[in-house]
């Protein structure tokens, strides 16, 4: 799918702050807390578990993201 750079960043600034993201399983809604579609801000996630650098845990129509213990030793250094 493609996002557009502003939105990735978006996302990807929000995960980062904060180390977990939550999102609905609503594709057709804007993002409760960011000002980007819903769809865009779980496939974005989708990528990032499927590259090992985030955990999803999906619970009562909700995705949970959180980052990987490598991920944060890595942005650190």
């Amino acid at each position: 799918m493609i996002i557009s750079k502003q939105n990735r960043r978006t996302i990807y600034m929000a995960l980062f702050q904060e180390g977990v993201l939550v999102a609905p399983k609503n594709f057709e809604i804007k993002h409760p807390n960011l000002d980007v579609p819903n769809l865009e801000v779980i496939k974005a996630l989708q990528s990032l578990d499927s590259k090992g650098y985030v955990h999803t845990q999906f619970s009562w129509q909700w995705f949970y993201y959180v980052l990987t213990v490598t991920t944060t030793t890595a942005t650190e250094a």
